[in-house]
């Protein structure tokens, strides 16, 4: 009899920490993604513009235009055929105004 209590009690100690495991991970990866995306959001406004650029979730041109200083990245990436149609992981060139001192 207390064998089988010894079973039961492993089992349901076994269930509970599986449910907090689950649980936690749920909550911590919900967590992530939201606190990512701010300091990505937070990353992206500060780094500098490379003259090559790729594209990160969330921006379009006009974002990456304003960011890097670069009124003509259409005319100057010509496989981009659609202004609107930018996608993350484009890769575009940028080349910003020079900015005077």
């Amino acid at each position: 009899m207390a064998f089988a209590f010894l079973h039961i009690a492993d089992a349901y100690c076994a269930i509970v920490i599986l449910a907090l495991m689950l649980l936690c991970t749920i909550r911590e990866n919900s967590l992530t993604d939201f606190e990512l995306a701010e300091v990505r959001g937070n990353q992206l406004k500060d780094k500098p513009c490379e003259e090559i650029y790729v594209v990160q979730e969330g921006e379009t041109l006009h974002t990456i235009s304003d960011k890097c200083k670069d009124p003509f990245i259409v005319e100057q990436n010509p496989h981009i055929h659609d202004p609107d149609d930018v996608f993350p992981g484009l890769v575009i060139k940028i080349t910003p105004k020079p900015t005077k001192l």
